[in-house]
């Protein structure tokens, strides 16, 4: 397969690696506004710099990453689908669930194939723990307890661009609540605050959040994010169920643990999600690839990321009015 990268910034870095990285694909067009990180990105995959009007035309492009700011992933989906491309684009197809509909819709009608980037499902950790409770090792699950907490914020010109931490950050952890529930959340409850820096609040976010949903059957998930953890970047899963309980940790530096007459102490956890998830993005586009050759449907799909927008506008919307938010 030959791909048209569209963003050469750090997460298009990883994924044309990851493309390039393959006996099966290549990188053949990488496209970005800024110029200097195109070419190198371009030479370290053996590519050619492209516009990305060029990149849609080309014949040759079989499948397009789109690794662009989330304000251009709609539009782009749109134009890669009608040029019958197979798109591979990040989280979240667009800030508006009316826009995310729309472009949903236009991928229907083309018939294209479009996997949405929630890579988290692909981590080897978290992806055994899900099959274990599909195997029935801990009966019906109950409660969901998601932990996900960034060691510091971003800059505010990017939460002004990213739609907030429930969009930007939670849809993550609100894709794995519905992953591991196998129920869809019928109702939101989201509490937050600015305690990390008071300039987030000022801007119209939360730093510091916690979420509570519900299904039909009643089962529980609750998700807890922070953009401040000063012990690295914070990622822990729980499922309990009528049997017993699953848990996923954190991963660190290394498993050397010293042990002394103060107690033992072990390394950090691993400080950044490019590291932590650096097996997740390698599966997630081996999911993709082997979709798209097979000809299956691949997942997570436009659809998971319709609803993982649909809960972060209701815990929004909760959080504002303080009241408990259902869902359709």
């Amino acid at each position: 397969m030959r791909f048209g990268v569209i963003g050469a910034g750090r997460i298009g870095k990883i994924h044309a690696a990851n493309v390039a990285a393959r006996a099966d694909s290549s990188v053949a067009l990488v496209a970005d506004a800024d110029a200097a990180a195109a070419d190198s990105l371009a030479k370290a995959t053996g590519a050619a710099v492209a516009t990305i009007d060029a990149i849609i035309a080309s014949r040759a492009i079989d499948a397009v990453a789109i690794c662009a700011p989330t304000d251009m992933h709609s539009d782009l989906i749109e134009r890669a689908a009608r040029a019958g491309k197979a798109i591979f684009c990040e989280k979240p197809i667009d800030l508006d669930a009316a826009r995310i509909r729309c472009c949903l819709d236009v991928v229907k009608t083309t018939g294209a194939t479009l996997m949405v980037g929630f890579n988290r499902r692909f981590d080897p950790n978290f992806a055994a723990l899900r099959a274990r409770i599909a195997a029935g090792e801990i009966g019906e699950v109950e409660i969901v307890a998601i932990t996900s907490r960034d060691p510091g914020p971003p800059p505010l010109s990017y939460i002004a661009r990213s739609g907030g931490l429930f969009r930007d950050m939670m849809i993550h952890d609100f894709d794995m609540a519905r992953f591991l529930l196998g129920e869809e959340p019928i109702a939101v409850s989201a509490m937050g605050s600015a305690l990390v820096d008071k300039a987030i609040g000022e801007a119209g976010d939360v730093d510091t959040a916690v979420v509570v949903m519900e299904t039909k059957s009643g089962k529980v998930a609750q998700i807890s994010n922070s953009r401040r953890a000063v012990y690295g970047y914070d990622q822990r899963v729980e499922a309990h169920g009528a049997k017993g309980m699953l848990s996923a940790g954190n991963m660190r530096e290394t498993t050397v643990e010293f042990a002394g007459a103060q107690g033992f102490v072990g390394d950090k956890i691993l400080n950044f999600f490019l590291e932590r998830y650096a097996a997740a993005y390698r599966n997630e586009l081996d999911a993709f690839v082997s979709a798209v050759q097979s000809g299956r449907a691949p997942s997570p799909s436009g659809e998971d990321g319709l609803r993982a927008n649909l809960l972060a506008d209701a815990a929004y919307q909760s959080w504002r009015t303080k009241q408990r938010v259902a869902l359709a």
